[in-house]
């Protein structure tokens, strides 16, 4: 292949390679089990930054018991939006003991902004309604591999 068709054809894979991932649902991340009393849900994890930009943007459908789990490198206040999102949703705002924080219903295609109400590194989205209707409010506790309990004298249990 001469040189000139080699750039063009290597131009246009790279570019078809960027449309894509930027619209298009992110749908092989790594996932986790987690339960909610009762209740299980296979979380998608977002732990880069740029899988949590993504994060379910596109997406036309998601199953009842599915959700993503945004996994931040440290606590700190955490605001989402739904920008290309599709879908609506409910973001749980977790504690790393797997605490809910608070919990916000977030409008699709919204750019209003919803944050948690202490500093967190976790937040679950799932279908909205899915934590109503569990009966699932502030102050209800996750369970699965990402929290750590609190040990009796106020820290992170090993």
């Amino acid at each position: 292949m001469n040189p000139f068709a080699s750039f063009f054809l290597t131009l246009a894979l790279l570019c078809s390679g960027t449309s894509f991932a930027q619209d298009a649902p992110q749908l092989d991340l790594p996932r986790v089990r987690l339960t909610a009393g009762m209740y299980l849900v296979d979380a998608q994890v977002a732990g880069t930054p740029a899988q949590r930009s993504t994060g379910l943007m596109f997406r036309r459908q998601m199953p009842h018991a599915e959700g993503m789990l945004f996994v931040f490198e440290q606590a700190g206040q955490q605001c989402f939006w739904m920008k290309n999102t599709l879908l609506p949703l409910t973001a749980a705002f977790v504690a790393d003991d797997g605490t809910i924080v608070n919990l916000a219903d977030m409008t699709p295609q919204s750019s209003d902004s919803h944050c948690s109400a202490k500093p967190v590194r976790y937040v679950l989205e799932m279908n909205q309604g899915w934590f109503a209707q569990k009966g699932i409010k502030a102050g209800f506790k996750l369970s699965g591999p990402p929290f750590k309990p609190i040990a009796k004298n106020g820290t992170s249990a090993p």
